[in-house]
């Protein structure tokens, strides 16, 4: 019997383009001993390559029976790589196109996850062309400080930061804009962060949650940024040391999550968990980080699952379409 031929994108041109080099190299890794396995590299240009050939992507998919999509933020998670996938009619891991879309743009998840009853930090949204003056302004009349700025597309915490004055706030919304033309300014809720996976079909449930990981910065950081979530220093604790309570709340959010907004396959929604006001949903990720310092990674091992025994149920979810 002939090897299932696996597709595996990594690269693209998205600001998270280094780690998923690592994250698509993992998986490869992974996978090289069960499968025919092709290491498909997007460069930052979005050409695609096929043995270090600039090869369209109708061709490359030809040669696969299936995509494993190890891309991350634009481009490979907004729904842009789906529609060429969906467009050459081969099946792929992870969540379909308007899915994929809707969950990236922070400020459209926010307002989805409002629409399904899921608590999340109040927000404004603004489009480049506003100076960071006007837009200073019009948050400081509708959000009390402190607050985080962001830009609305992208992940990994790239071009994010919290400001407690004014001027902060001015700088911030710079720093942002210098990663998008639309940002989202939230109020900044101070707590414990939690993350939580959820995995279609997976030990008999319809979704799985994985077990929630708390991260401790240990670097008196105020939020878990770019640089913290793949700094080995940093602590991701899985289980997390939430009360049953606590643990099983953030379960329930991350399955509503992705069941309400039409997830597929995996996802990794975050929250903030404080001690007076609840938990708060951040944001969800349709394709979570799969390098060995990844909060999902680590979610995995604690429920006892070895990472080329998922990698293989996301495959054969994709070929099933499921």
């Amino acid at each position: 019997m002939s090897k299932i031929r696996v597709a595996v994108l990594r690269g693209g041109p998205s600001t998270e383009y280094d780690v998923s080099l690592i994250t698509g190299g993992s998986v490869l890794s992974a996978l090289q001993n069960k499968y025919r396995i092709k290491d498909i590299l997007i460069d930052k240009e979005g050409v695609w390559h096929m043995d270090g050939i600039p090869t369209h992507p109708e061709k490359i998919c030809r040669h696969a029976d299936v995509v494993f999509n190890a891309l991350h933020g634009q481009y490979g998670e907004d729904g842009k790589v789906q529609q060429i996938l969906n467009l050459v009619s081969v099946p792929y891991t992870g969540s379909g196109a308007m899915a994929s879309a809707v969950a990236m743009n922070k400020a459209i998840a926010k307002q989805a996850f409002s629409r399904y009853g899921i608590k999340t930090p109040m927000g404004i949204s603004f489009d480049y062309g506003s100076s960071a003056s006007d837009v200073a302004n019009s948050t400081f009349r509708k959000i009390s400080p402190p607050w985080i700025v962001k830009p609305t597309i992208g992940g990994s915490s790239v071009g994010a930061s919290v400001a407690r004055t004014f001027k902060e706030l001015e700088r911030a919304i710079m720093y942002a804009f210098g990663y998008g033309d639309n940002i989202l300014v939230e109020e900044f809720i101070q707590g414990r962060e939690a993350t939580c996976g959820v995995i279609d079909n997976f030990r008999g449930q319809k979704y799985y949650a994985l077990l929630p990981v708390e991260i401790v910065n240990q670097n008196n950081k105020v939020f878990f940024d770019c640089e913290s979530k793949y700094d080995s220093n940093t602590k991701k604790i899985c289980p997390g040391n939430f009360v049953n309570d606590i643990k099983a709340e953030i379960q329930d959010l991350a399955i509503k999550i992705h069941d309400s907004m039409g997830l597929r396959h995996y996802s990794r929604s975050d929250f903030i968990v404080t001690p007076k006001r609840g938990i708060y949903a951040l944001e969800v990720n349709t394709l979570p980080g799969l390098t060995p310092e990844c909060t999902f990674s680590k979610s995995l091992t604690a429920v006892g699952c070895k990472y080329e025994h998922f990698l293989d149920h996301l495959i054969d979810l994709a070929l099933n379409k499921k």
